[in-house]
């Protein structure tokens, strides 16, 4: 990935964290007490017309390295 890129996803991740403070804060609170396996993910979409869409996943032993990347991007400063 070149530099461009890297300051374009920066400025972009930026602007969603102070668009949506509590992201981050939710991502630190889980953080701390630690994605492991066998914990359960649950993700729900609502659309503006009310529609819900909604899945769940179960943490396997082969997702801790994504979602800890995932996890120490949604902290960085």
């Amino acid at each position: 990935m070149n530099i461009g890129s890297m300051l374009k996803i920066t400025n972009a991740w930026n602007t969603f964290k102070r668009n949506h403070p509590k992201f981050p804060a939710f991502c630190r609170a889980v953080s701390r007490k630690g994605i492991r396996e066998g914990s359960i993910l649950e993700i729900s979409y609502v659309t503006p017309e009310g529609e819900r869409l909604e899945t769940n996943l179960k943490v396997k032993a082969g997702d801790l390295e994504l979602l800890s990347q995932f996890m120490d991007l949604s902290q960085k400063k």
